[in-house]
């Protein structure tokens, strides 16, 4: 194959002299490999070189005639006899020989000699291909149209007037096609062939497909050449697949495939999949890759993604002594730091199934922070029997687990760190994280959503009665209206508005539900100032709240003029300035983009399936939502002012300094919804606990969350 990149080369630029140059070089050699030959060959026949090198091809036939006698050998010949435009008499009789010998006993053998040019030698370029597409002919046969067609079924045949009829996948109606037409476009299908079955029976295709995706996909890769993952999808999503199952169906497809010894996996999804020309074993595969030696991390991820898709390796002595030689190989290293150096002990470990490991405690006590060590292990196994190894080897696990507890980012670390820490009697000290996260969730906003979500499971964990569930759906909503402007954290935004929207605002309605009368207000509230939940959305939370709290229902048809006092939205003017200036963005800056994105997405054609189209109308909807929501409120809002202020009594613009019963000072502003900062202990004057201070005085004391608070004094915001 020394010579077929050079020759495509030359193709790819056009350079026929370059071309014809090296084929005279090629063909003054002793001997060639046919395989080469019919590829250099079938990269000309379809390259814009064809009819000028038609004059030359023969000059192959020397070293044609030194192969042995094959398949291949017999398609170099057919190459030729398609490529060449000389007409030569001794090419006439290797062709003509060559049909004699495997079609002579077929019924009108005569006739298709002369239909293909033989029988007077004058004119037979493509006459073996011609003569194998006229045997090919016959009623229920497939072919391929190369003129765009795709792929036909033959329903008639007639030698008398040299035409069949064919009905086409891309056409409609029947169609009548000369042969010497036929000649020019159609290209003869097996039985068997991938196109055949999926125009011919697209039921067994199917049902192939869903019994063994490898061999469908094998099929697909021999018959029309190598694709890509996108143009596999082309060929079966849909025609094969439907598109509704497609994802999931390749999903386990692509599994199988990685692991056939027969086709070949891309490491970028850009490139091609393609058959194998020998199966390569998952051990030799393997090998190959650790020959480019490569560094102990990208060694350790080979290794571990290897063993996990092909466990059945290590039943292979010499492969897995191969392996542990590798390994002590990498220990020995000078460059191997103390990370690598204790994963590649998990690894011996386990090829030598060993129960106990002494070294790997050893190595864990070494470090002198888990959460470096953590950080240095890229393989999430190994991440959790770091944590394993910690939790039975140091004394400080403990610390380093409530250390790591909001700082991990893969579930199942936290959730092995929880469960260590909950069976170790650490039930305060988790509390009082866990207190603090539901607090100020925007803190550690990942590890907020995966306790909330483990909340709505019946795991026995802190907080996960009705009280801890409430206060950390109001913390949900807290987050949400503290993330929904950070053009970074728009996809955790996008799973807050899923998990509200699931079931049809399940959580929403159970927590309405458990909550009181006031709590339920305050998740209004709170709902009410975020603008990713749409107005549609707002109306099903006064609507749940409503059947949860009949009163809230009674209270809203209350009529008269004047505004009463959970009416009227509190609000400092700095609050009050800034909503006004969110009204005034939405409606001058974000409204005038907007309409420039739906003319963008409009002009980009077929609005029906057109995504950006559809995102920017939804973007107007929620701009639209937001905008008439926040003008409403503007109108019942009031700006706090001093006389508004009393310090006899906690009531709203009151700075309240309390004490907890272990003599901590807290110090809570009471304001409105805007000016709330639960970071700042700004507290919205709607708020569960702003309203379990209201109305108290110096010296009262009140319960919140488990613990009783003396108010020690009442002082005025302004």
């Amino acid at each position: 194959m020394g010579y077929l990149k050079e020759f495509q080369t030359h193709i790819a630029n056009h350079d026929y002299p370059s071309f014809l140059k090296l084929w005279e070089e090629y063909c003054s050699g002793d001997e060639v490999e046919a395989e080469e030959v019919c590829e250099i060959l079938q990269s000309v026949k379809t390259s814009d070189i064809a009819d000028p090198f038609g004059r030359h091809v023969e000059r192959i036939l020397p070293l044609w005639q030194k192969m042995p006698e094959n398949q291949m050998s017999r398609e170099v010949l057919r190459l030729i006899v398609d490529i060449s435009t000389t007409n030569h008499h001794q090419l006439a009789e290797l062709a003509y020989n060559y049909l004699k010998n495997r079609y002579s006993d077929q019924k009108y053998f005569n006739d298709k000699i002369r239909l293909v040019g033989l029988r007077g030698k004058d004119k037979f370029q493509g006459a073996i291909s011609n003569y194998e597409l006229l045997s090919h002919m016959d009623k229920g046969k497939y072919v391929f149209h190369t003129g765009g067609w795709g792929v036909g079924e033959i329903v008639d045949v007639s030698l008398v007037r040299e035409q069949l009829t064919l009905e086409f996948d891309y056409v409609p109606g029947k169609k009548e096609i000369s042969f010497a037409t036929a000649f020019k476009t159609l290209v003869p299908i097996p039985d068997d062939h991938f196109l055949a079955l999926r125009f011919g029976s697209p039921d067994l295709l199917e049902k192939q497909a869903r019994d063994n995706h490898v061999e469908v996909i094998r099929m697909l890769l021999r018959d029309l050449g190598p694709k890509t993952a996108a143009e596999i999808k082309d060929e079966l999503c849909d025609l094969v697949i439907p598109a509704a199952e497609w994802t999931r169906w390749w999903q386990t497809a692509r599994a199988k495939v990685k692991k056939d010894t027969m086709i070949a996996t891309p490491e970028d999804i850009r490139e091609p999949f393609h058959i194998r020309k020998s199966e390569l074993t998952h051990e030799h595969r393997l090998q190959e890759l650790l020959e480019t030696k490569p560094d102990a991390n990208a060694f350790i991820q080979m290794v571990y993604t290897f063993l996990r898709d092909f466990p059945e390796t290590l039943k292979n002595n010499d492969f897995k002594a191969t392996l542990l030689a590798k390994m002590t190989e990498m220990l020995s290293s000078k460059e191997i730091v103390p990370a690598t150096e204790l994963q590649i002990h998990f690894f011996l470990q386990d090829l030598n199934s060993a129960k106990e490991y002494p070294l790997i405690g050893e190595l864990i006590n070494r470090f002198e922070s888990i959460e470096t060590l953590l950080d240095s292990v890229e393989v999430l196994s190994f991440k959790k029997r770091v944590l394993v190894e910690a939790r039975k080897n140091r004394a400080d696990w403990k610390d380093s687990f409530f250390d790591l507890l909001f700082k991990v980012d893969q579930t199942p670390l936290r959730d092995y760190i929880l469960a260590e820490l909950s069976s170790a009697k650490e039930d305060v000290r988790l509390k009082k994280m866990l207190h603090e996260l539901s607090s100020h969730p925007q803190k550690h906003p990942e590890a907020f959503m995966w306790y909330f979500q483990k909340l709505q499971t019946p795991a026995a964990i802190p907080f996960n009665d009705k009280e801890g569930k409430l206060r950390f759906f109001e913390g949900l909503l807290i987050l949400l209206s503290h993330i929904e402007n950070d053009p970074e954290q728009r996809e955790r935004v996008k799973k807050i508005l899923s998990l509200i929207s699931g079931g049809r605002f399940a959580i929403v309605r159970q927590m309405m539900q458990e909550a009181s009368a006031e709590e339920t207000k305050e998740f209004i509230l709170l709902a009410s100032k975020s603008h990713s939940l749409s107005d549609h959305d707002q109306k099903i939370f006064h609507s749940l709240a409503e059947v949860a709290h009949p009163s809230l229902a009674k209270a809203k048809k209350k009529s008269g003029a004047t505004k009463d006092e959970n009416a009227v939205i509190w609000t400092t003017h700095q609050g009050y300035v800034k909503l006004q200036q969110r009204i005034q963005q939405i409606a001058t800056v974000d409204t005038v983009e907007n309409a420039k994105e739906i003319e963008v997405a409009r002009s980009h054609g077929d609005l029906r399936e057109n995504a950006e189209f559809k995102a920017a109308l939804e973007k107007r909807d929620r701009l639209q939502s937001e905008i008439k929501l926040l003008s409403d409120q503007l109108k019942s809002a009031r700006v706090i002012t001093k006389e508004d202020i009393s310090t006899d009594e906690v009531g709203i613009g009151t700075i309240v300094d309390c004490e907890n019963t272990n003599g901590e000072k807290i110090m809570y502003s009471l304001l409105g919804p805007w000016d709330a900062d639960p970071e700042k202990n700004i507290l919205s004057f709607q708020s569960k606990l702003a309203q379990t201070m209201k109305g108290k005085s110096v010296g009262d004391k009140f319960s919140f969350q488990g613990d009783e608070l003396t108010i020690t004094a009442i002082r005025s915001f302004l």
